[in-house]
């Protein structure tokens, strides 16, 4: 049996509400497709209107864009009000001629990206965006993807690097006082699993590794979070897309940033059929089934409108009957030891 964490949460739930949601920035730094600056800037509000005080973004995300929105939103506010996390990792190069999409991220900033781990890198990385943010601190510092998918054959050297360089630059900022927690900001539970091996961390985002379809992190990863009350704020609860729109909507589904895979679109669609005979919506069951888990503090959710951050908002709290969560059990689409609400 997992024991609950012992810590105090670091991620705040929604003022009023109490929904343990926060607003994650990708889709903002124009994933897949543009929002305006309007639009942007209409979805940071909503989210603040109704409560919501958790935020992240990276400078990967547009390539500088979703900082920029998002310090823009959060700026008029009281710095201790709000908690925002940013990553590290990547540094942006201003360039005059720039691709009009780069890594999925369509008409971002005039910049180009590259990897730096090192400590100068870190330094930069953290100092850059707060400029872009227009603000003098970070609550969270994300070590982002050094995960052996996204490296390949320079993986090894890449945790080597993080665990002797990466991590102790952060260490050094947070003494300063520009960061205020250091985490891992991953799609990936073994890089975590190694790194916890070399260095202790404060904070973990894991996207896409515990939902309805993948639970990767339950058997090893959760139970090393709560037993050393690292705090864990979960992102890509819908796999990308894929158990936002389900089987039904005739899009091409998306799972992990790809278009899906058969098996994935099959077992979405059993999930689909305990889903419409208890008339549970599939992306309320999506944004629910992490949060029961002691491990998790808060779900990230990312959304391009003010009409997803609605739903996301009215998904995450709509009453679901305990035998709704029974019968994905009984169907074999939940493990037994997987915690529900």
């Amino acid at each position: 049996m997992v024991q609950t964490r012992c810590v105090q949460p670091i991620f705040p739930a929604c003022v009023g509400s109490g929904a343990r949601l926060g607003l994650g920035g990708a889709p903002l730094g124009n994933l897949f497709s543009p929002v305006s600056d309007a639009d942007a800037r209409a979805v940071l509000g909503a989210a603040w209107a109704v409560g919501c005080r958790s935020f992240d973004t990276a400078p990967h995300y547009g390539h500088g864009l979703s900082e920029r929105r998002f310090g823009d939103a959060l700026r008029p506010h009281p710095r201790t009000a709000f908690v925002l996390s940013s990553k590290v990792g990547r540094l942006l190069t201003p360039a005059a001629d720039v691709p009009r999409e780069q890594y999925a991220y369509v008409d971002g900033l005039p910049f180009v990206q590259h990897w730096d781990y090192s400590a100068a890198g870190v330094r930069r990385s953290v100092e850059d965006s707060l400029q872009r943010l227009g603000l003098a601190r970070l609550d969270v510092a994300y070590v982002h993807d050094c995960d052996a998918a996204t490296h390949g054959l320079r993986a090894e050297a890449v945790l080597r690097q993080v665990c002797d360089e990466t991590l102790p630059a952060l260490q050094a900022l947070k003494r300063e006082g520009l960061i205020g927690a250091v985490g891992l900001g991953v799609n990936d539970v073994q890089v975590v699993l190694d790194v916890l091996r070399h260095a202790e961390l404060d904070a973990l985002l894991l996207a896409g590794r515990y939902s309805l379809l993948d639970h990767t992190a339950l058997p090893a990863l959760w139970p090393a979070c709560v037993a050393r009350g690292i705090h864990v704020a979960v992102g890509g609860v819908f796999n990308s897309g894929l158990l936002a729109t389900g089987t039904h909507s005739g899009d091409s589904p998306r799972f992990d940033y790809a278009p899906a895979a058969r098996a994935w679109i099959e077992r979405t669609a059993r999930i689909e059929a305990v889903c419409d005979a208890h008339g549970v919506p599939l992306r309320a069951a999506a944004l629910q089934f992490p949060l029961a888990h002691p491990a998790v503090e808060i779900v990230l959710v990312g959304a391009r409108s003010t009409a997803e951050w609605h739903d996301a908002l009215a998904m995450v709290t709509r009453p679901i009957p305990a035998t709704f969560w029974g019968d994905l059990r009984d169907t074999r689409l939940l493990p037994d030891e997987a915690p529900t609400p």
